[in-house]
């Protein structure tokens, strides 16, 4: 596990190539993105660490309802009632999250991609074909959003039908989920990047919700997977581009 602060309250938690973020302030704690089922006890120790309180937890936001996002969510919400909201298009998605179509076979890709083998077999030794979905969620408004941080959230539909971003404008960072990362798990590339058609529904759209990501123009681009890219979301969204699709 890894984590430090990657913008202004927002800090960074990552295991297996798996990327979920905590933000905080004066209102409260919110997270987004529920990662890999063991990286709730570090999401617990992070905030003991600063000096929070699991009660303060307003809520789960996820990018998505794909089994590396939704992880922990179902435990939280039983431990401590945390409410969860998803993309109402990704809820029944979030509810079973290994039933996604792809435009490519998931599981031969990575045998044409071998870069990927060991960033997938990571994630499944940290337990990613183990994840019980989410079935109590609330529909995520794409609206500002009264929750910790202020986030504003944009559909970005195309890795997922519901996919959405989070952009937090006084921060000047945004989290992008998988619409855009730094790391793709299914090539094993690095860099701006949409994911592969492995684990991507519909390509030619998730290239078009990048324009979503640029007119952020946060500084930070925050992704669920890969490091985070401090280059400003319209650099990141150009190398994207210019990477195209898998």
């Amino acid at each position: 596990m890894i984590t430090h602060d990657v913008a202004p309250g927002i800090h960074l938690i990552t295991r297996a190539h798996v990327n979920c973020y905590v933000v905080e302030d004066d209102d409260g704690v919110l997270l987004v993105d529920a990662g890999l089922p063991k990286m709730w006890h570090e999401v617990l120790e992070a905030l003991d660490y600063r000096g929070r309180r699991p009660d303060e937890i307003r809520g789960i936001a996820l990018t998505h309802g794909h089994f590396d996002h939704v992880g922990f969510a179902r435990g939280a919400q039983h431990e401590l009632g945390i409410p969860v909201w998803v993309h109402a298009k990704d809820m029944p998605l979030a509810a079973h999250p290994y039933r996604y179509a792809t435009e490519r076979n998931r599981l031969l890709y990575p045998f044409t991609h071998p870069k990927s083998l060991p960033v997938l077999g990571r994630m499944v030794t940290a337990g990613a074909l183990r994840i019980k979905g989410v079935e109590q969620t609330t529909a995520l408004d794409v609206t500002a959003l009264d929750l910790p941080g202020l986030p504003v959230a944009f559909h970005t539909p195309g890795h997922t039908d519901g996919h959405c971003i989070l952009h937090f404008p006084d921060r000047d960072a945004v989290i992008s989920g998988d619409a855009l990362v730094t790391l793709d798990p299914y090539t094993g590339n690095r860099g701006p990047q949409i994911v592969a058609s492995a684990a991507t529904k519909d390509t030619a759209q998730a290239l078009q919700s990048l324009q979503a990501v640029a007119a952020t123009g946060a500084t930070m681009v925050l992704p669920g997977h890969g490091e985070p890219f401090s280059g400003g979301a319209d650099a990141a969204v150009q190398q994207a581009l210019h990477v195209g699709a898998h």
